[in-house]
């Protein structure tokens, strides 16, 4: 399965925001408008800048990052980055994580035409939930993959074969308190054509709290449901789904 999902998102990794940007600016603006909720300790908010949501794009990471206090975030299954993105302004860094190699040289090549240093943010090809051990194993063993802040996964748990086991490998690389944020499908039937790599028609909201608690990252969770729904694709590959966001934090 991972093969498959990995040779689909090379497929779609030239064309991914074009065909999702709506839904990207979307799950942005819901992110950006819920910080308290997701519980972090950012490294600044606009309140703190004094800056309004129109005074900076949500893919700008402010230049006094160095200042601040150190927030790192783990994006994984990052694809081009709009969970990077949406959470940039909040951070000092964000290092991707993805099995597809062109989504990971996608994201790069974003943070090359941002300006921004690899210091700021990058990613890199890997594969953390593999029954064997995260692979490639050296390169994630290294302790720059260690100690986040904040880990989170934007549409990515209904394509892994083990969800549990893929929050459970995010875990260990929060330090202690830290947030694991999640956003995805609540349950709906199959619609024929659109499989690529599905393994789970959306997951309930008892499964993910079951996940996270299992994970040990299940203290404070909360589950919220977007409104009325988010629209998936365009004409008639158009899908209707419910849609989710969920935090816990990593127990002491």
């Amino acid at each position: 399965m991972a093969e498959i999902n990995r040779l689909h998102f090379n497929a779609e990794a030239a064309t991914y925001d074009s065909k999702h940007g709506k839904l990207n600016e979307r799950l942005t603006k819901e992110i950006q408008a819920r910080l308290d909720w997701i519980g972090a300790d950012w490294a600044s908010t606009d309140t703190d800048s004094g800056e309004s949501e129109n005074e900076s794009s949500p893919a700008e990471v402010p230049k006094s990052a160095q200042s601040r206090r150190e927030v790192r975030l783990l994006d994984y299954a990052c694809g081009t980055g709009m969970m990077s993105k949406a959470l940039a302004p909040y951070t000092t860094q964000c290092v991707g994580i993805d099995i597809s190699e062109n989504m990971v040289a996608a994201y790069n090549a974003q943070v090359e035409n941002q300006g921004l240093s690899h210091d700021e943010m990058y990613a890199v090809v890997g594969d953390l939930a593999a029954a064997g051990g995260p692979q490639p194993a050296d390169l994630l063993a290294d302790p720059r993959f260690f100690g986040f802040n904040v880990a989170t996964v934007g549409g990515g748990l209904h394509h892994f074969a083990d969800p549990e086991l893929a929050a459970a490998r995010l875990a260990q690389r929060l330090r202690p308190g830290g947030v694991l944020l999640v956003w995805d499908f609540l349950p709906h039937g199959p619609i024929h054509g659109h499989q690529h790599g599905v393994m789970h028609h959306g997951l309930s909201e008892e499964r993910v709290r079951a996940m996270f608690e299992g994970a040990r990252v299940g203290k404070g969770f909360s589950l919220q449901v977007l409104g009325s729904g988010i629209t998936i694709g365009s004409g008639n590959e158009a899908m209707r789904r419910e849609v989710f966001l969920a935090r816990g934090e990593k127990e002491a």
